[in-house]
């Protein structure tokens, strides 16, 4: 059985007249197990239901179409038997690939012989037409529905192309979708667009990145399908309660990436509120909460908030935010190592996004300032993996001063996974 445990990282100490209180909870999860298996692990019994989507449009060319199949087929070598499961070809409409359904359960059970006949329906994939990635959603959608005892859902998506649907209709697509299933996103090759994929993944609690090679597709979507497999936890949601007087000005997650939950909250009672996680392996995130409150007394003490993670109606762990009233400003003045650590990656996402937007419009002296600043911010965070990447798209003079120079040619693939990896956070260091 899962247990969750709550630590709370923060400095109490406000000064006299101060209001905002700030603080970093980690939530870890143990003994998660498998997706779906009910408490006698039955086969047969899962909730859980998954469903890969292949892009076979025109685009799609010879090589990458092969890894796409044989990237699907592994992914479908990790699913646990028993599991619901379906197949989905996209282009500029959807197709159920597998199973082969006109009406009633369109998810197949997982076994030896199901297993055997979506592979050959994938070896059949032939790349033509356009992509609609909306419609690739929506037929997802329907397709989980046709199976209301699967209520843990969770989709891969790979296209190598640029949505060719208005934007208003992914727009709606993405709507209906979520809060209903999550999706994974990948991109292939360097013709797709970094936010309109982001777009889809940040709603749909998922992930983005890039693929750049055929010969990676295989190895990365049996990852994210392993890992998919072992959330034994199918939801969650996380809690924030905060007195009478209050504001929540923030609700984000900080780790492993950075996704901003405030517009997201739904009312649990009048002082709380609700923000969802999605499911749940053995891992550990964490959330930064920005309370303020209406300032007291020097000497007098408040509970900020209360930061709880419930499935349905219960309560599994909680940690609390306080706030206490000083005039000593040594207690005061300090800024809590975890709070000043995911303050500037969330600075580094946001300068990483904005310079090479100006970039790719032109405005090189922009460009510079922000990948500057994401330099100079991954390096006192300690973020390696975001240095080597900027280091692909800029020279480096100075990295404690944040002073840089554009580099003339770039790989547009380095580019891309700059612009994916953004998000991904690191650890402070203990």
């Amino acid at each position: 059985m899962a247990e969750f445990a709550a630590a709370v990282y923060q400095n109490e100490f406000l000064p006299d007249g101060g209001t905002d209180v700030n603080a970093i909870v980690t939530i870890t999860c143990t003994g998660a197990g498998t997706a779906g298996r009910s408490a006698t692990g039955a086969v047969g019994s899962s909730t859980a239901g998954e469903i890969i989507i292949v892009d076979t449009s025109g685009s799609m060319g010879h090589e990458t179409m092969e890894g796409a199949k044989d990237a699907a087929q592994a992914a479908l070598a990790e699913i646990v038997d028993g599991t619901r499961f379906a197949v989905i070809a996209g282009t500029d409409s959807a197709f159920l690939a597998y199973p082969a359904v006109e009406e009633g359960a369109a998810l197949a059970v997982m076994d030896a012989q199901s297993r055997e006949e979506a592979a050959f329906a994938i070896s059949q994939f032939r790349a033509s037409g356009g992509t609609a990635i909306g419609s690739w959603l929506d037929l997802a959608g329907s397709v989980f529905a046709s199976v209301p005892e699967v209520t843990q859902r969770h989709a891969i998506l790979l296209t190598d192309g640029e949505n060719g649907e208005q934007p208003a209709r992914l727009d709606a697509a993405i709507q209906r979708a979520t809060g209903y299933f999550q999706c994974d996103c990948r991109g292939a090759g360097t013709d797709w667009k970094v936010e309109e994929l982001r777009r889809v993944a940040q709603a749909l609690l998922g992930t983005v990145d890039i693929i750049p090679s055929p010969s990676e597709m295989r190895e990365e979507f049996r990852a994210i399908m392993q890992t998919a497999m072992g959330r034994g936890v199918a939801d969650a949601q996380l809690r924030v309660w905060s007195p009478q007087g209050a504001q929540v000005l923030f609700v984000r997650q900080v780790a492993p990436t950075v996704e901003d939950l405030s517009d997201r909250r739904t009312t649990v009672n009048p002082l709380t509120g609700g923000y969802p996680t999605g499911a749940w392996g053995d891992e550990s995130r964490d959330y930064h909460v920005a309370v303020r409150l209406p300032a007291k007394a020097v000497g007098q003490e408040q509970l900020a908030a209360r930061v709880q993670l419930a499935l349905g109606d219960d309560v599994v762990t909680q940690g609390l935010v306080k706030a206490t009233w000083s005039n000593d400003s040594e207690l005061t003045a300090k800024i809590d190592k975890q709070v000043a650590h995911y303050t500037g990656q969330v600075e580094l996402a946001s300068m990483i996004q904005e310079g090479l937007a100006a970039k790719a419009a032109g405005d090189d002296a922009t460009a510079t300032t922000k990948l500057g600043r994401a330099v100079q911010l991954a390096a006192e965070t300690g973020n390696a993996e975001a240095t080597t990447r900027l280091k692909k798209v800029v020279d480096v003079d100075d990295e404690k001063e944040g002073t840089v120079r554009l580099k003339r040619t770039v790989d547009k693939a380095d580019e891309m996974a700059l612009d994916t990896a953004s998000t991904k956070t690191t650890r402070i260091k203990k």
